[in-house]
């Protein structure tokens, strides 16, 4: 079991993290963009060392810069804050759901959210006492097309994301079951569309499938998927219908409007 450390220190040990954070917190305070002038006199750093943090802030999409001399909180922070939000209010509605499927089919069962080109595993419900497991663990990532939680996401975006997607990934496989062929790859998710589920077929890890169904949120968006893992012999059709009415349990809870075919 993970420990707590209660021995970490209150204030960051890089001086540079800290200067940040004062810089943070000066923007933060204020809704109008903050002068250079104005955030050294705040933070009590010289403007040149101000200057070059906040250009380092600016280039992470962290700060923007509306005008030369002038800062303002920058909607990379918005983009980890709503993907917090996702995270904690999704893992909430879940876990009790997760805990009563994983009981009726003995399996484990994942909750993931996309991050980027990649899914992250944030959730999961198992059995120690269980035999053969699939268990992926919680802050695991892995490629979108090579998972069926990152086939649903795919799916839900358009046909130019979707190729731009395989540009930057270039669609690396990790298995022989991989799809590492774009046309391959549009035809499944095409098929994940019209059955409103999505499948690994040994995809990811040889002797592993999966299958998932996506969770929405109370604007009917796809914010997480549910899926299950299990050896590749054991994985079973009949799960689908209690995979989907679960997931439709947890959309429920986020306030998701309708049921989802």
């Amino acid at each position: 079991m993970t420990k707590r450390n209660d021995t970490l220190p209150s204030t960051p040990t890089v001086q540079v993290i800290e200067r940040m954070f004062h810089l943070l917190e000066v923007l933060a305070s204020r809704e109008e963009p903050v002068s250079l002038k104005e955030i050294s006199e705040k933070t009590g750093l010289h403007p040149s060392t101000a200057h070059r943090i906040l250009n380092d802030l600016t280039i992470g999409r962290f700060v923007d810069r509306p005008e030369a001399g002038s800062y303002r909180l920058g909607m990379r922070l918005l983009e980890l804050g709503n993907l917090v939000k996702a995270r904690l209010n999704v893992r909430d509605a879940a876990l009790q759901p997760m805990r009563e499927l994983h009981k009726l089919i003995q399996q484990p069962v994942n909750l993931s959210v996309r991050q980027g080109d990649e899914i992250v595993y944030v959730e999961r419900a198992y059995s120690e006492r269980s035999g053969m497991q699939v268990v992926r663990a919680i802050g695991g990532r892995a490629p979108l097309h090579l998972t069926s939680v990152g086939k649903l996401f795919l799916a839900a975006d358009d046909p130019q994301r979707v190729r731009a997607y395989a540009t930057r990934t270039g669609l690396a496989g990790h298995t022989r079951n991989s799809l590492t062929q774009l046309p391959a790859l549009e035809r499944e998710l095409a098929q994940c569309r019209q059955a409103g589920v999505a499948r690994d077929n040994e995809e990811l890890e040889l002797g592993v499938r999966c299958m998932a169904a996506g969770i929405y949120d109370d604007q009917n968006k796809l914010v997480a998927g549910l899926s299950i893992s299990a050896p590749a012999d054991r994985l079973e059709d009949s799960w689908l219908p209690r995979l989907r009415a679960t997931a439709a349990e947890i959309s429920s809870a986020l306030g998701c409007p309708q049921q989802r075919g």
